[in-house]
């Protein structure tokens, strides 16, 4: 499990890489930021449980985030 955090890091990293090509420096750094929590949960060795409840509430804080951000702060279209 502490290897699939490890390829989280890896993902987000080229997300970040492209988002910084693309001059969007304030995603890039939220994906660069990313790519440092997954590579060094995934050199903590936790047990498989402890994975997933870390991998669950990143999951709820990131949906949680996002939803927040696209009703309150981005606004309906017209």
């Amino acid at each position: 499990m502490d290897r699939m955090f490890r390829v989280l890091g890896f993902f987000t990293l080229v997300i970040g890489l492209m988002a910084f090509a693309g001059d969007l420096t304030e995603m890039a750094l939220l994906f660069f930021l990313q790519t440092a929590f997954f590579v060094i949960l995934g050199y903590m060795k936790f047990t498989e449980k402890t994975y997933i409840l870390l991998f669950w509430g990143y999951m709820i804080l990131t949906f949680t985030g996002f939803s927040y951000w696209t009703v309150f702060q981005m606004g309906l279209p017209l």
